[in-house]
């Protein structure tokens, strides 16, 4: 059974930061790109930042560019997003998310259909 597990949320202050984990098990994503998304109730699921399987090129949403970095360690097949400066409006469920793969190199897909497995998200919440 495939899952994907997030942990490291949380409530912080403006300015802050928390660094999210996404634990895979069932099978490895060595050759998937991994992504984040985020969702507010009653909005839409967004993307926040994806990875390609090699780790060598990342997409990032432009409300979240130069505060949060998105990394992955294939050996432990675990994927990261550290979240820097957070900001009361990054206030939402995160939700990891691995496409089935294989995809060529350097492909990072953007929109949540385009992702097979997810986890079950982690809440973060920023206080002003």
């Amino acid at each position: 059974q495939v899952q994907l597990v997030e942990s490291g949320g949380g409530l912080v202050q403006a300015g802050g930061s928390l660094r999210l984990s996404c634990a895979a098990s069932g099978r490895t994503f060595n050759n998937s790109p991994m992504g984040w998304f985020r969702q507010v109730t009653g909005k839409e699921r967004v993307f926040v930042a994806g990875i390609s399987w090699s780790g060598g090129r990342t997409l990032y949403a432009d409300s979240v560019k130069g505060r949060f970095t998105i990394s992955r360690d294939n050996a432990k097949n675990t994927m990261y997003l550290q979240m820097n400066s957070l900001k009361p409006e990054d206030t939402a469920v995160y939700y990891c998310a691995a496409d089935h793969g294989p995809l060529p190199i350097g492909v990072v897909p953007a929109a949540p259909n385009r992702y097979d497995y997810w986890g079950q998200g982690t809440q973060v919440t920023v206080s002003s």
